[in-house]
């Protein structure tokens, strides 16, 4: 096998990444009636293949457009309308024209009139456009060439001042000129330190001073699954991302698709960029949040604080009562969380104490009379069972018992009464009252489902699962208590139990703790979550089952789905917002 062979095939799935030496190049060449293609037809075509300097095909066909040749067109090409009577339709041309396109990057001169010519063609005649990579040497020539050196861009002025082929305004003649023109250009390229493909078609774009002068940290970076690190000059990182392929994502930050105005301000603040190789996707995704949470990066936005959420938590008073707190502590079964901020716990909380009417002031209360420092009891408005005369049991077992079903097993308690009383608001065609209802018993909803799923997965002391790759190889996953304690890939090949084998000894060592994120961040957990419940990952053993309760809030998923839907709109009747079903809504199927 040759080197360009090897160099193909390591680089087959990022064509990107090929040496413009190694490129296969068509250069194609329209003539036309003249006009936009809405008005106007194809009378010739010329097209050259051509691959590290060697020409490797040519198509060339007159077309009989079934109109006249204008005059004018006649005086500029030398194309009589007699010259193409005998010439095929377009039609008939089209397909060996694709199949020649195949594989190839497409060049021309002012490239987006000869491709909006193949696109209309394509369109008319029911042919799929390839869309292949255009590369159009005028748009080349501007930011290659100085004013002083051409006045103008034309094939013309080009091909005079390379010394090439002269174009004549016949298809194959000016196709020919357009591959000299080519490959002058890319020798210049070559003095600006471009050598790829992908670097030629980021250079065509507008990029920023500051992504220019720093585009040499993409250099030597892997083309392999992990997280890059953007490092200030005091070694602080300054970004954390993941991706696929390290190399190819980290270039695209000095491309004209970055335009973020706060990575502008980040590269021109970074000296390096370090790179983690991880055994696959998911490794890179839980390491990028581990750092993300140890470093909080300036440029991250998301996953920076993870300390930073709340939780509902019944206290263990005589007459218990919720409260928003920062940790559960080694009581996590009367929790509920963990939430994102302090707004929608708060939400959370008010939809509780709207359908359980738990006591809500901090006053020390008495089993047989309220108490003198209660504000809410002086105003005639607390719902707190010492006004009621009832006992700490009876308290205990008919609404803190409720509450703690619905944390943990079923939320029907809570969400029942919010129901019923969106109904009635509904009803009244009180919808903004309604919307606020809603809005609260979806973050109590949302939350409960989410924990519910975290407590399934972070209760089992070990699972090992595998996914199949494109290649034949398997990546490899041991999560324990909720947390990622191994990572590995089997390279297609190799039995995935003989690396199983290899990693097992060597993961993480995870001690069991309180709550439903005992061990990790609920982001990582989810993470893993996500990856555990595709349809292509395997589960290969598990310490023990792997369950939710069955009448758990992901029941109402679509309940709340539609809800979330409806808000999205701004104050829509709730009932709309469900379909119009409030009694259905009421009762879903476990």
């Amino acid at each position: 096998m040759t080197d360009v062979q090897l160099t193909l095939e390591a680089l087959w799935d990022d064509p990107l990444q090929l040496d413009l030496r190694n490129t296969t190049f068509a250069v194609v060449d329209l003539e036309t009636t003249g006009g936009p293609p809405s008005g106007a037809e194809i009378t010739e075509v010329g097209a050259v293949k051509v691959r590290g300097g060697e020409e490797l095909a040519r198509l060339a066909t007159l077309i009989n457009p079934g109109v006249p040749v204008p005059p004018f067109i006649t005086v500029l090409t030398g194309i009589t309308t007699a010259m193409l009577v005998e010439a095929p339709p377009f039609e008939k041309v089209l397909p060996s024209l694709l199949e020649f396109l195949q594989g190839a990057v497409l060049v021309a001169h002012n490239a987006p009139y000869d491709v909006s010519f193949l696109k209309a063609a394509c369109a008319m005649h029911g042919y799929r456009w390839p869309a292949p990579r255009v590369l159009d040497t005028a748009a080349l020539a501007r930011r290659v060439l100085l004013r002083d050196e051409v006045p103008n861009r034309k094939l013309g002025t080009l091909a005079a001042y390379f010394k090439t082929h002269t174009p004549t305004h016949r298809a194959l003649d000016d196709a020919l000129a357009t591959v000299d023109v080519l490959h002058a250009l890319i020798g210049r390229l070559g003095s600006l330190g471009i050598s790829t493909l992908g670097e030629t078609l980021d250079y065509l774009r507008a990029v920023t001073p500051t992504q220019r002068a720093k585009r040499y940290l993409a250099d030597g970076l892997p083309h392999a699954p992990g997280v890059y690190i953007f490092r200030g000059h005091d070694n602080r990182p300054l970004y954390v991302g993941t991706s696929n392929d390290i190399a190819t994502r980290v270039r695209s930050y000095f491309t004209a698709s970055e335009k973020r105005g706060r990575i502008s301000e980040m590269l021109a603040a970074s000296v390096r960029v370090d790179a983690v190789e991880c055994a696959h996707t998911l490794e890179a995704q839980v390491r990028e949040l581990r750092l993300i949470a140890a470093h909080a990066p300036p440029y991250n936005r998301r996953s920076k604080y993870p300390e930073r959420t709340h939780w509902i938590k019944l206290t263990t008073e005589r007459y218990p009562r919720l409260s928003l707190v920062r940790k559960i502590g080694t009581d996590p079964a009367a929790c509920l969380g963990p939430f994102p901020g302090v707004r929608s716990a708060q939400a959370a909380l008010d939809a509780i104490h709207e359908a359980v009417p738990l006591r809500q002031c901090t006053a020390k209360l008495s089993a047989k009379r309220p108490s003198s420092s209660c504000v809410l009891t002086e105003l005639g408005k607390c719902p707190a069972p010492c006004l009621l005369k009832i006992s700490p049991e009876e308290y205990d077992s008919t609404l803190v018992d409720k509450v703690r079903q619905a944390f943990k097993t079923d939320p029907e308690p809570i969400v029942e009464p919010l129901l019923r009383r969106m109904a009635r608001l509904t009803d009244s065609r009180r919808f903004e009252e309604a919307a606020v209802v809603r809005d609260r018993m979806l973050a109590f909803l949302r939350t409960a489902a989410r924990m519910q799923r975290l407590e399934a997965l972070t209760s089992i002391s070990e699972i090992v699962a595998a996914r199949r790759t494109d290649n034949g190889g398997w990546d490899i996953a041991i999560i324990r208590h909720g947390r990622l304690a191994a990572a590995a890939h089997a390279k297609p090949g190799v039995h995935p139990r003989r690396t199983l084998d290899i990693i097992w000894p060597t993961a993480e060592t995870v001690v069991a703790g309180h709550g439903p994120t005992p061990c990790a961040t609920a982001e990582e957990s989810e993470r893993i979550l996500d990856w555990l419940e595709k349809p292509e990952t395997r589960l290969v053993e598990a310490s023990s089952g792997w369950a939710s309760p069955a009448r758990g809030a992901v029941r109402y998923r679509k309940l709340y789905a539609h809800g979330q839907a409806g808000a999205r709109g701004g104050h829509a009747d709730p009932a709309t917002s469900r379909g119009g079903r409030v009694a259905e809504a009421r009762r879903p199927r476990p």
